[in-house]
């Protein structure tokens, strides 16, 4: 099972289209989590984190977008932030019926790319443009 593509195993991109939907629903309506979407266009956000697992899932390089590290510089991401949004995340995909064990092999593919998100301190955060404002959003 190992050797077999998640992205074939969990359905592909359907799937993967579906669970964000939800995914991201709960995002933007959670008291805390939904500061760091705003101005973003949900349908825009659900389509490029699609891309992006369907190209770490083995479904192809599709994903065009940045690299998570410089995207989200300018954002404060603790791990207790880190560690709700993958509760969400799993609670999401399994609601979606994908099998347990698929879930977290998912999962995994999605927390490999946590330490270039999460920083220790406020002044790990950086600009990305001139115009940027640091997102340091207190826990509501």
């Amino acid at each position: 099972m190992a050797e077999d593509k998640i992205f074939d195993l969990i359905g592909g991109k359907p799937t993967l289209e579906k669970v964000h939907k939800l995914f991201y629903d709960r995002l933007y309506e959670h008291p805390w989590l939904k500061h760091y979407f705003e101005g973003i266009d949900q349908k825009i956000i659900e389509s490029q984190q699609t891309d992006f697992m369907i190209s770490n899932m083995g479904g192809g390089k599709v994903y065009s977008g940045g690299f998570p590290k410089p995207v989200h510089k300018h954002m404060y991401i603790t791990e207790e932030l880190f560690d709700l949004r993958s509760k969400i995340l799993k609670e999401s995909i399994l609601e979606c019926g994908v099998p347990e064990g698929l879930a977290e092999r998912w999962v995994r593919i999605d927390s490999a790319f946590k330490h270039s998100l999460v920083k220790k301190n406020l002044g790990e955060c950086e600009k990305r443009y001139f115009t940027d404002e640091i997102i340091n959003i207190p826990k509501p």
